[in-house]
């Protein structure tokens, strides 16, 4: 097993992401046959609603995470909620699941979400430069 630093996570809720605002949070590789990862984030109160329905309905959610540093790649992860502990001041979430998607295909999504949103010429060259550094979240298309 390999354990790493969670960095950052975004919850998929229709078709946008939901910023989790983290107090901490690790992920652990199990690299077992299954590929299964673990995710544990402590995280606000005001979170509890979204992973407790998930738990309760055995519902599969889609978590995008960064993993160690910031500047990574963000991974897409199917997952299941394991449990939810509500703690004094934070709540502690468990997810199990498996990575979507292990290749990253970011500089693609991005340009795409940059054409989308109408850039062109040298504006999008300079929009392309600066978010290729900087990593704004962007959802991964879900496969069907």
């Amino acid at each position: 097993m390999k354990t790493f630093k969670l960095i950052s996570m975004q919850l998929a809720d229709d078709d946008a992401l939901v910023d989790i605002e983290m107090e901490d949070g690790l992920i652990i590789n199990k690299e077992d046959e299954k590929g299964t990862w673990l995710v544990e984030v402590f995280t606000d109160h005001k979170y509890i609603p979204y992973f407790q329905d998930a738990c309760d309905n055995d519902k599969e959610i889609i978590v995008q995470v960064v993993i160690t540093k910031r500047e990574n790649d963000p991974a897409a992860f199917v997952t299941k909620v394991c449990c939810v502990k509500k703690l004094k001041t934070h709540a502690s979430v468990l997810l199990t699941g498996k990575l979507t998607k292990p290749k990253s295909d970011y500089p693609e999504k991005l340009l795409e979400y940059l054409l989308d949103k109408g850039y062109k010429g040298e504006e999008l060259l300079t929009e392309f430069k600066e978010k290729i550094i900087t990593r704004p979240q962007i959802l991964q298309p879900k496969k069907v």
